[in-house]
């Protein structure tokens, strides 16, 4: 892949406990990620739920993408993930 074509992808939204920890689990796999509305998906906790308004996004490198979505799977996967 070329550089130019290497973009900002978005590999998982939601609350901002839960974009933390795939963020922590996406570096732990030494895959650089960043959130994206953390501020605002801050300040709309109450209407999270509501159609997903105020979540917060985590981003990665299209060219991580592949690697990324295998983390982010196995975490939505998990029951153990909202205990």
């Amino acid at each position: 892949m070329k550089d130019k074509d290497i973009k900002s992808v978005e590999i998982f939204k939601g609350t901002p406990w839960q974009a933390q920890m795939v963020k922590n689990l996406l570096e732990d796999s030494k895959i650089n990620a960043f959130l994206q509305d953390e501020i605002i998906g801050s300040l709309n906790l109450p209407w999270e739920s509501a159609g997903g308004v105020g979540q917060v996004k985590v981003i990665v490198s299209s060219s991580d993408y592949e690697n990324a979505k295998l983390i982010v799977d196995k975490y939505k996967n998990n029951p153990e993930k909202d205990k």
